[in-house]
C-alpha cells in the first residue's frame, strides 16, 4: 500500500475535511480526493463518509487509521531526528494570547534558542482563541495555547496551567469601600468604580460577577483596550477597576501600585490549554518545546 496515500488519508481523517487536509499537505483538493478514492479502490470499501461540512470515517476508515498513524508518526520521528544537528533547520512557530505569550510563554522557550546544538528559530503571532486554533489547524503554527479546548481528531490539546483572576483598582478606589460592605449578594458598591476591559462585551468583568457575586455588572466599560498589560496601567493610573490575571497584576500588588478589592474564598479560574495538530509531536523540536513549556508551567501554578 502506497505511504503516500496513507498519509493523505490519516491527515483527512484528523481533518475531517479534505480541504483543511489539503491545506496542511500542500495539495489541491481533487488531488486529495483522488488520492483517498484510489485508496477505497484498493482496501475495497469506503473509508469516508462524505456530508455538507467535511466527512466522517466509516468503521474500516477507523480501523485503518487507528493502525496506520502510529507507524507514520514514527516515520515522520525518524526523518526529522535526522534532520535535528542542523538547527537552522529549525523553526518553531508558536501563536497565543498577547499577554499570556509574552509574560510567560516566550521567555521560558528563549532558553531553547542558544547555541546548544538543539537549538531552533523561535517566531511568535498573537490572536484570539479562535484565531490561534485556525492557524495551527491550516498548519501555519507548530504550537497553540488557548484557553479552548479543541474538539475532533486533528488537534490534541494538553492542559498547561490555571490562572487566577483578581478584581483590583487603585487604592484612592479602594479607601472609598468600606470595610465588610463587599459581600458575595451585594456589589453594587462597585457600581460607581470606572470599568475596564479589553473588549466592550466585558469579559473578564462579567465572567467574574457571574462567578464570584451571581449577577451581571451594571457599569459599562469606560476605557476598553484589547490588551491587559494596557487595562492594568489604566487601573495604576486610576482610572478605574479591572478584573486580571494574578500573575499580570502581581508586580503592582506588591508595589501597591493596585490593590484587591476582593478575596473570594474560591477565585475564578480560567485553564490554559497546548494545543498541537495531532502527530507533530513526532518532531523533535516541536516535542521539545511542548515538554519544556509543561515543566515551565509547573512553577507558575
Amino acid at each position: 500500500m502506497d505511504l503516500a496515500l496513507l498519509r493523505t488519508f490519516v491527515t483527512v481523517h484528523r481533518a475531517g475535511s479534505f480541504t483543511r487536509a489539503a491545506a496542511l499537505l500542500g495539495l489541491s483538493q481533487p488531488a486529495v480526493t483522488s488520492q483517498i478514492r484510489t485508496l477505497e479502490r484498493q482496501v475495497g470499501r469506503p473509508l469516508f463518509l462524505r456530508q455538507s461540512r467535511g466527512v466522517t470515517p466509516t468503521t474500516i476508515g477507523d480501523e485503518l487509521a487507528h493502525k496506520a498513524a502510529p507507524h507514520l508518526d514514527a516515520l515522520v520521528e525518524i526523518a526529522e531526528s535526522g534532520l535535528e544537528e542542523d538547527s537552522s533547520l529549525r523553526s518553531l512557530h508558536l501563536a497565543g494570547p498577547p499577554e499570556f505569550t509574552a509574560e510567560r510563554a516566550l521567555p521560558a522557550l528563549t532558553e531553547l534558542t542558544g547555541e546548544d546544538g538543539q537549538s531552533f528559530a523561535l517566531r511568535a503571532s498573537f490572536g484570539t482563541a479562535e484565531e490561534v486554533l485556525e492557524g495551527l489547524a491550516a498548519g501555519h503554527h507548530d504550537l497553540a495555547i488557548s484557553t479552548v479546548r479543541p474538539r475532533g481528531a486533528l488537534l490534541s490539546a494538553t492542559a498547561l496551567c490555571d490562572e487566577e483572576h483578581v478584581l483590583v483598582a487603585a487604592p484612592r478606589w479602594a479607601e472609598q469601600i468600606a470595610p465588610g460592605t463587599l459581600r458575595r449578594s451585594d456589589p453594587s458598591v462597585l457600581e460607581r468604580i470606572p470599568v475596564l476591559e479589553v473588549h466592550e462585551s466585558l469579559p473578564f468583568v462579567v465572567r467574574y460577577w457571574a462567578s464570584v457575586f451571581d449577577s451581571r455588572p451594571v457599569s459599562p466599560g469606560t476605557v476598553v483596550v484589547p490588551d491587559l498589560r494596557a487595562v492594568l496601567a489604566c487601573a495604576a493610573a486610576g482610572a478605574g477597576l479591572a478584573v486580571l490575571p494574578r500573575y499580570l497584576c502581581a508586580g503592582a500588588l506588591e508595589r501597591g501600585e493596585v490593590v484587591a478589592l476582593h478575596e473570594p474564598a474560591v477565585p475564578p479560574l480560567r485553564t490554559y490549554f497546548l494545543t498541537v495538530r495531532t502527530g507533530t509531536l513526532a518532531m523533535p523540536h516541536i516535542a521539545r518545546a511542548h515538554e519544556w513549556l509543561e515543566r515551565a508551567a509547573a512553577r507558575w501554578c
